[in-house]
């Protein structure tokens, strides 16, 4: 009885020890043909030697099959991305299947699955299922926050943006220019309407531009100015239209104004990169001139 016990016992730590050993090769054979392919830009780690010829990459609505496939898809990142960091976390499993917690960092310099690049740069985590098959990698699934990404990529809107211009919005009517100033890129761009009263310095560069060349000769030049029926709009990019009314009271010739108006907000990690206004010039002259 105890001669049985103890082949049992010791059958159950060699097949243990197979077991560990196994995953042990599996993982660094894996965690270097990634390193390979995503750091170095080694595309021809996509083999039969690393890739088991029918390699499944799980994607919605449709699946990429096949060594060539899985090649083609991963150049995106290759081609697309400068300085890139692909650094593996953490990676652990049991037999035949693998679990990987990754990080990718990079800079969105070249084109990427058809899009032109943003420039952006971009630092996100996520996990991957991995099966193996005979030591080669023959099935992975992503799990990452896709819509992170794409807004750090500047694909997708920022949900911030809103809260940020209507806050910008709401401090201005306040009179509050320092809190107006700190919602601005320290280089932003800023762009009157054609022909408008202030548009003699456009582009503005900076706050204190903006400051002096805009807000002080309204706030001189005007009894009151106002922003009025204010309607937001999140757009693509992480852009931010706004349409209301000015209405005005300027104090040359007491003229009134209340005309239409439109304001272009772009932006950038929180703050504003740039604005274009749309306004009815025409009115603004007559009033001016009356």
């Amino acid at each position: 009885m105890k001669t049985t016990i103890l082949t049992l016992f010791t059958a159950i730590l060699l097949f243990s020890s197979c077991t560990n050993g196994k995953v042990d090769t599996n993982i660094k054979m894996y965690s270097n043909v990634w390193d390979e392919i995503i750091n170095n830009g080694n595309l021809d780690y996509f083999n039969e030697d690393n890739f088991d010829t029918n390699i499944t990459l799980i994607m919605s609505p449709e699946n990429i099959v096949g060594i060539e496939a899985a090649k083609d898809f991963y150049a995106n990142y290759i081609t697309g991305f400068s300085n890139v960091e692909f650094t593996i976390v953490d990676i652990f499993g049991q037999n035949d299947k693998l679990v990987k917690y990754w990080n990718f960092k990079g800079t969105n310099t070249g084109e990427f699955f058809g899009m032109p690049p943003t420039g952006n740069k971009v630092d996100i985590d996520g996990v991957t299922l991995v099966k193996m098959k005979n030591g080669k990698i023959a099935q992975e699934q992503d799990f990452m926050d896709n819509m992170a990404f794409m807004q750090q990529l500047g694909i997708a809107s920022s949900p911030e943006n809103m809260t940020i211009i209507q806050k910008l919005y709401d401090d201005f009517a306040k009179g509050d220019m320092e809190a107006v100033g700190a919602a601005l890129d320290a280089n932003i761009e800023w762009n009157e309407a054609e022909n408008f009263p202030y548009a003699d310095g456009n582009p503005y560069i900076g706050f204190d531009a903006i400051l002096n060349g805009v807000f002080a000769r309204i706030g001189a030049e005007w009894e009151y100015w106002n922003l009025v029926d204010l309607n937001y709009h999140d757009m693509a990019n992480n852009q931010v239209l706004v349409t209301g009314r000015y209405q005005g009271k300027y104090k040359k010739n007491s003229a009134v104004i209340n005309l239409q108006m439109a304001h272009l907000w772009n932006l950038k990690d929180g703050k504003v990169t740039k604005f274009q206004q749309f306004a009815d010039t025409k009115g603004i002259d007559e009033a001016i001139r009356k």
